[in-house]
């Protein structure tokens, strides 16, 4: 149990606060500056950032913690069976929580694609708005900011170029082709195909008046929410569609910020030898486990006994050193990199890494102490778990920028942990 929560500790302490610090590039607006480093040491304007999926990391963690929850709670129950019972609760949470984990992991390359789809696709929209706004008799916005469906009509006839009172797919597709995008591929993302489907309600090919109008009102309604502070200069329109943009380009930027194309993604999730050696891995690392757990049971026992330092601190201290060390240099070499990109990588893996200390670990320590009967003495242990994991994971899933000063706030939960753990064993009597 001192190996689970030292390991977990300090992945997110002393490792992630390192590596703000060695990845720390120019902070602009909130993102970092790739391979850009003149702030030094300024506390603000020098750090990482990350994209939105790392956050979406960090709330799974949060999630993780539950099970630890279940077993504090229903600690204060004052029968042993009461007890027992809080244990096979959690265990079951635990497992529940270990298979959605996993399932998420399966779906999410799906999830990250539909996502950029759909913000790509609003980049299409917002350059339809723009051309029929520079083409419009009159305002597409009212004062009040509703859509002025009188000017939308007119436009209805500019689009519907023979006259016959619809819009065809042939015509829809002649409108985007004279936009020219720069940064849509109209043959692979087929944006026709999508606004067809968004125009055509009725499903029957084609584009009448009323489903025109509807569809750009829409759209202008989304827009006039977005409030920007730099939204710019320009008409009451173009304003809206100034904000719209921004807020577009930031969540794309969010999404998507590595470079590897949908293809290269795809032919790694196809490759089979990926996935053996996937499983062989797994199946050494355990057998390595298997055979060396209890052999290094005794050595910490032994020399808890040769030094007099309780075996706890040695396993919360010293082992993590060596059982996170391949995770510690891999994160930082990443996070040295400087680049936004990398940094993502890196405090996904740390979060990932808590999130599966926090589920399969801790299933695997709760049926241990189910099935034999044992009493349950770690509740400092799980309370320093429970605070690190929810001060980073608060921390972490509503931002996407960390300054230097976050760092510090990091690297000092360490011996605030300790300490805690201390007081709580040794002072308070909780052990």
């Amino acid at each position: 149990m001192g190996l689970l929560a030292g390991s977990t500790i300090m992945l997110l302490t002393i490792i992630w606060g390192t590596c703000v610090i060695v990845g720390k590039c120019n902070l602009v607006d909130g993102v970092a500056q790739d391979l850009q480093d003149t702030k030094g040491f300024n506390l603000i304007e020098s750090g990482v950032s990350t994209d939105i999926w790392t956050s979406y990391t960090a709330r799974i963690m949060l999630i993780s913690i539950i099970p630890f929850l279940i077993v504090q709670i229903l600690q204060v129950l004052s029968s042993t069976s009461g007890r027992h019972l809080a244990i096979l609760i959690a265990l079951i949470v635990s497992l529940l929580l270990l298979i959605s984990y996993r399932l998420y992991q399966v779906l999410q390359p799906w999830i990250q694609r539909r996502k950029i789809s759909y913000m790509k696709y609003k980049r299409v929209i917002l350059g339809l708005l723009r051309h029929l706004k520079d083409r419009a008799v009159g305002r597409l916005l009212r004062d009040n900011g509703e859509p002025n469906e009188e000017a939308i009509k007119k436009l209805f006839y500019v689009v519907d170029t023979n006259g016959d009172g619809n819009i065809s797919y042939s015509e829809l597709k002649a409108l985007i082709v004279g936009i020219r995008f720069e940064e849509i591929e109209l043959k692979r993302e087929n944006p026709v195909d999508k606004l067809m489907r968004d125009f055509d309600t009725s499903l029957d090919g084609q584009i009448d008046e009323t489903e025109f109008v509807n569809c750009i009102s829409k759209w202008l309604k989304r827009a006039t929410r977005i409030r920007t502070a730099s939204s710019g200069h320009g008409s009451h329109t173009l304003r809206f569609l100034n904000a719209f943009h921004q807020d577009t380009e930031r969540e794309l930027d969010l999404l998507d910020v590595g470079d590897e194309s949908e293809k290269e993604l795809k032919d790694a999730g196809d490759s089979r030898w990926t996935s053996i050696k996937a499983v062989l891995l797994l199946l050494l690392g355990t057998l390595i486990a298997a055979a060396f757990a209890d052999p290094l049971v005794d050595a910490v026992d032994n020399f808890s006994d040769a030094t007099g330092i309780p075996a706890f601190f040695i396993s919360f201290i010293v082992l993590p050193l060596a059982t996170n060390s391949s995770e510690a240099v891999s994160a930082i070499i990443f996070a040295s990199r400087d680049k936004r990109k990398t940094t993502s990588l890196t405090f996904s893996e740390l979060y990932g890494s808590a999130t599966m200390n926090n589920v399969l670990c801790l299933s695997v320590f709760l049926a241990l102490v189910y099935i034999r009967g044992l009493t349950w003495d770690f509740s400092s242990e799980m309370l320093v778990i429970i605070i690190v994991c929810v001060v980073m994971g608060c921390f972490a899933s509503f931002r996407t920028h960390f300054p230097l000063w976050t760092a510090l706030v990091a690297l000092l939960l360490y011996p605030f942990s300790l300490a805690l753990i201390y007081v709580l064993d040794y002072v308070l009597g909780w052990s």
